[in-house]
C-alpha cells in the first residue's frame, strides 16, 4: 500500500511550542499519560500494521491540534490567570472550570499528537480508475436481501458510520479488500453469513498540480 510522507512539520512545530509554553501550574500530571482512547485505538490496529489514514483525515487532525495549541489553550490559560487573581479559588467558578477545561485540552493535545506521530498517510487517488478494493475506496454493494449500500474505507481515526465511512479494519472492509467490481464476497456477521455483490468501486481523481 503506497504511503506518502505525512508532511507534519506544522503540527510538530505546534507541539514543540506547546511543550515549551505549557505552564505546569495549570496541568494535572498523570503517572500514565497514555489516555484510554489512544490505547483503545491502538488495540484496534492489527499487529504489525500501520495506522493508515487519508490525506483529508490527517489534515483534519492536524488542524484541530493547531487550533488547540495556538488558539484554545492560550485563551483558557488567560482566563485561568485572570480568575486566579480574583481571590478565593475554592469558590471561583471561572477558575475551577478553566482548570478542568485546560486538563481536557492538554489530554486532547497529547492524544492528537500521538495519532499524527503514528499516522501513515495513504492517498486513495493512486488507485484512480482501478476497480479493485483497497484503502480509500468508495464501494457500492448489494447484500443478499437486495439492499444497496455505499461505504468509503478510511482510517480508524476517520470512522464515521453515519456518513458511510468505515474503518479499514472492520469486517466489511476486510472482506472487500482486493475484491473487484462484480465480485460476490462472503461476510460473516453475528446473525450468520451474508453475501455482498460489489456494484461499483471508485477512487478520487489525483489532485491537479
Amino acid at each position: 500500500m503506497p504511503v506518502r510522507n505525512s508532511g507534519n512539520t506544522g503540527a510538530q512545530d505546534g507541539a514543540a511550542r506547546y511543550n515549551r509554553n505549557m505552564n505546569k501550574a495549570f496541568v494535572k500530571e498523570s503517572d500514565n499519560d497514555d489516555d484510554e482512547e489512544a490505547l483503545a485505538l491502538a488495540q484496534a490496529i492489527p499487529a504489525g500494521a500501520k495506522n493508515y489514514i487519508t490525506p483529508a483525515g490527517y489534515q483534519r487532525i492536524k488542524d484541530e491540534l493547531l487550533q488547540l495549541i495556538d488558539v484554545d489553550r492560550p485563551e483558557v490559560v488567560r482566563i485561568v490567570h485572570w480568575a486566579a487573581s480574583n481571590g478565593d479559588r475554592s469558590e471561583n467558578g471561572d477558575y475551577i472550570y478553566g482548570k478542568r477545561r485546560l486538563r481536557e485540552i492538554d489530554r486532547r493535545i497529547r492524544f492528537l499528537t500521538k495519532r499524527l506521530d503514528a499516522a501513515a498517510v495513504v492517498d486513495p487517488s493512486v488507485h484512480y480508475g482501478n476497480d479493485q478494493v483497497f484503502f480509500g475506496a468508495t464501494v457500492s454493494y448489494r447484500n443478499a436481501a437486495g439492499q444497496e449500500h455505499t461505504v468509503t474505507i478510511v482510517g480508524i481515526d476517520e470512522l464515521d458510520p453515519l456518513h458511510g465511512k468505515i474503518s479499514w479494519v472492520s469486517p466489511v472492509a476486510r472482506a472487500m479488500t482486493k475484491a473487484r467490481e462484480g465480485d460476490v464476497i462472503t461476510l460473516q456477521t453475528p446473525l450468520g453469513t451474508d453475501e455482498l455483490e460489489l456494484l461499483r468501486v471508485e477512487y478520487p481523481p489525483p489532485a491537479e498540480t
